[in-house]
């Protein structure tokens, strides 16, 4: 009997002690609140505000192949691996390129930063027997083509000369510079002003590049104004370069004659063409002879399909005409096919030739 009473009285002591604990409260720790990435329409489509801040970040690129072939975009006399003789063959280009930027508002005006980082597997086109880079693909050196910070007005950092991101690249071309209208990599300090009723202006201090970069602290100079208004914009910009003392300038008059239309021509005049240490060039002046024109447009067949074109002439006797069909297949995927013709008279710059290219570009935009 005591045992019988130990275990009844152990038994109910337990259901009384299990009792007591649950009516205790269940003490459970509350989540973090979840921070979700949110969108920043401030600046357009594609940013987002990095979590825990006010800065806006977009992430994009593209990925691109291009296959060029004949005389312009192709690869001319190379050695055969059965040593036969020597054949022509492709040019072509695989390339990511990947994108940032970032927005901010402060007190001083808008925060902003770009990112271009370029990455290529790809042969080179041109005359391998002439002293041609290279036929043979592969890897190359990865570009940074763009890092610059803008505060405002204020821009510092890697970018493409003023010369040209101010007036405007020569057509929506692929081979847009067979008679070149000037030189693109430079680290710049420059200063953007907007009126806001379409008059603007630049003024770029410039490091050069390769052959072309300072030799002293007295930097290349790009000065820059334009007018733009609904029927189009008339801009004109000047450079000099400070290692050759020679100055450059170009002029652009931009129409817009329709929704589907735009047309565009420009001119470019430098003082360097009898400068010998620079074989008739500067940092700027990329043209042969004295002067080289530009002329073009675009025309949009429907919101899919557009012809783009391109003629371009210098003092050289150098003359260029480009044209192509791009054609979205789905958005965010363009084909172009294009077109190419140069004709070399002759001059001093080079000896009578003509030639044609082609050139079939897929490119996936994101």
């Amino acid at each position: 009997m005591n045992i019988k009473s130990l275990l009844l009285g152990s038994a109910a002591a337990l259901i009384a002690v299990s009792g007591a604990r649950a009516a205790d409260a269940v003490v459970v720790a509350e989540p973090e609140p979840a921070e979700y990435v949110k969108i920043c329409d401030v600046y357009g489509a594609g940013y987002f505000y990095i979590p825990g801040t006010e800065t806006c970040l977009r992430i994009g690129g593209y990925v691109r192949y291009t296959i060029g072939a004949g005389d312009i975009n192709g690869v001319q006399n190379v050695p055969d691996h059965m040593g036969d003789g020597e054949h022509d063959t492709y040019y072509k280009q695989a390339r990511f390129t990947l994108r940032t930027w970032t927005g901010q508002e402060t007190e001083p005006g808008t925060l902003k930063t770009y990112t271009e980082t370029r990455f290529n597997f790809a042969n080179s086109s041109g005359d391998y027997a002439l002293g041609g880079t290279g036929w043979q693909a592969g890897n190359t050196a990865v570009a940074l083509n763009f890092a610059w910070i803008q505060l405002g007005g204020l821009r510092v950092g890697k970018d493409e000369t003023a010369f040209q991101t101010f007036i405007g690249y020569a057509g929506n071309v692929i081979d847009d510079d067979i008679v070149a209208d000037g030189p693109y990599d430079t680290n710049v300090v420059q200063y953007y002003f907007d009126a806001g009723n379409g008059f603007s202006a630049v003024v770029s201090l410039e490091e050069g590049a390769g052959d072309d970069t300072i030799d002293s602290y007295v930097p290349h100079v790009v000065g820059g104004v334009k007018y733009t208004q609904g029927w189009g914009a008339i801009t004109g910009v000047v450079a000099y370069d400070s290692n050759y003392e020679e100055v450059s300038g170009k002029v652009r008059l931009d129409v817009t004659a329709s929704d589907a239309l735009s047309l565009f021509i420009m001119a470019g005049y430098g003082t360097g063409d009898d400068n010998v240490f620079s074989g008739g060039h500067d940092f700027y002046k990329k043209w042969d002879g004295s002067w080289a024109v530009w002329g073009g447009g675009s025309y949009k067949f429907n919101e899919k399909a557009s012809f783009n074109a391109q003629l371009a002439y210098d003092e050289g006797k150098k003359f260029a005409l480009a044209a192509n069909i791009a054609y979205d297949i789905v958005p965010g995927l363009t084909v172009t096919a294009e077109v190419d013709y140069v004709n070399l008279g002759d001059s001093e710059f080079h000896a009578s030739d003509d030639g044609f290219g082609g050139l079939l570009r897929f490119q996936r935009s994101f």
